[in-house]
């Protein structure tokens, strides 16, 4: 590996050549802090490689799942001493960015951002673009294939059947007589369709439920029944307990004014609205939100764990496309597990671990038809236990911070 990395800016410069004259492919960068290594990914291509410099001890640099927030040839550190950092690549806007450095030794010496040498970060800024995916994780993460009927294509037309073609009888058939066929009036040829405008990809993100998303359910729920839970704003107030004792009563069971799992199940069941969801998707392009949605997750006493998918490569002729998975290591708090309810933490080196986590979340029908016609080249999905973090706002795609094993 090693000798490998030592190689990269060889290969940067030869895939520099390809990308720099067309369109940006739909690129993924992989830092490993073990190997202090850096590979950039086209599917499971390794297009180039370098070795790099994370942060040292006491400023560390963050593991998880990433996005090019900002591009600058030219900038100067807001935090340390306008310290330079050419080729910068923001990462996140509390400060951490990939950057051209004179000193990338083969150990952790950064405050945090990741270091490159300058020449292999120079022919890196021409092949990224902002919104390409930057994962970071202790060890080497890899791209797979992978083939899921869960993981969505894009939406494809039908071909027009031939229902209007002009009848004629057969010679056999000829007669002496005129022959009258019922025949339809041919629509005028359509002029030849204009190159619809490629649309940015799409950014997904699904995760548990909040307390405050299922509260504002209950409300509108409860509203709709014609029990008065106030406005369904996600703050369970004295007029939403009430709502709910007065629910319970109605339908005996245990009158004490709490969201309970029995509650909550008798609530939707009521309603009509089947199994409660516990989770959401979320969706985000351009780095603004788009929509989010309830989902299902399946056995929700089992983590998650935190799962990265990208779609590229779509076939012209099918309109299909490839994706491409990794698995982060990602260890839950105490507190978090209890929040959320978790008694099985997610093995991220079992086999089989995404497909396994995609078996258990279902999105519904209409959700999915609106993201098929969303999906675009580049196009990603997160899986993840820690939810929408402090690292994702304005301007940004879903930032997902893991946490290792070794972290208190």
């Amino acid at each position: 590996m090693r000798f490998t990395f030592g190689l990269g800016f060889a290969i940067a410069l030869s895939a520099s050549a390809a990308f720099a004259a067309g369109e940006q492919a739909p690129l993924q960068i992989v830092v490993s802090k073990d190997q202090q290594s850096l590979v950039v990914y086209d599917g499971n291509t390794v297009v180039a490689t370098s070795n790099v410099s994370t942060g040292k001890a006491g400023h560390s640099t963050p593991t998880g799942i990433f996005s090019i927030l900002e591009k600058r040839r030219f900038h100067k550190s807001n935090i340390y001493s306008n310290a330079p950092m050419p080729f910068m690549q923001r990462l996140t806007w509390s400060g951490i960015a990939l950057h051209a450095s004179n000193h990338v030794p083969s150990y952790p010496a950064s405050h945090g951002c990741v270091r490159m040498p300058d020449a292999f970060a120079k022919q890196l800024f021409k092949m990224t673009g902002r919104g390409l995916h930057v994962l970071i994780s202790d060890r080497q993460l890899t791209p797979v294939a992978i083939s899921d009927p869960f993981l969505f294509q894009p939406k494809t037309e039908e071909p027009e059947l031939l229902s209007d073609a002009t009848l004629r009888p057969s010679i056999s058939h000829v007669h002496t007589q005129s022959v009258e066929v019922a025949t339809i009036e041919l629509p005028p040829e359509k002029p030849a369709p204009a190159e619809t405008e490629k649309q940015p990809p799409i950014r997904m993100l699904i995760t548990h439920r909040g307390p405050r998303e299922i509260t504002m359910d209950i409300q509108s729920l409860l509203n709709g029944l014609g029990y008065a839970a106030g406005f369904a704003d996600g703050y369970a107030g004295t007029q939403t307990t009430d709502a709910i004792k007065a629910f319970q009563t109605a339908e005996k069971i245990t009158v004490d004014g709490q969201m309970t799992p029995a509650f909550v199940e008798a609530l939707y069941a009521k309603a009509g609205k089947g199994k409660p969801p516990n989770g959401q998707l979320l969706v985000r392009r351009d780095f603004e939100p788009l929509f989010e949605t309830p989902v299902v997750i399946d056995r929700p006493e089992i983590a998650l764990g935190t799962h990265f998918f990208q779609f590229q490569d779509i076939d012209a002729t099918t309109g299909k496309g490839d994706w491409f998975a990794m698995t982060l290591d990602n260890t839950l708090s105490a507190p978090m597990k209890k929040r959320l309810g978790i008694t099985v933490e997610e093995d991220p080196m079992a086999f089989n671990t995404a497909q396994r986590v995609l078996s258990r979340i279902t999105v519904p029908d209409e959700t999915r038809q609106r993201i098929e016609e969303l999906l675009a080249e580049g196009s990603s999905l997160t899986i993840s236990d820690m939810g929408v973090g402090q690292e994702t706002g304005a301007g940004t795609d879903f930032v997902t911070v893991t946490r290792s094993r070794s972290k208190s």
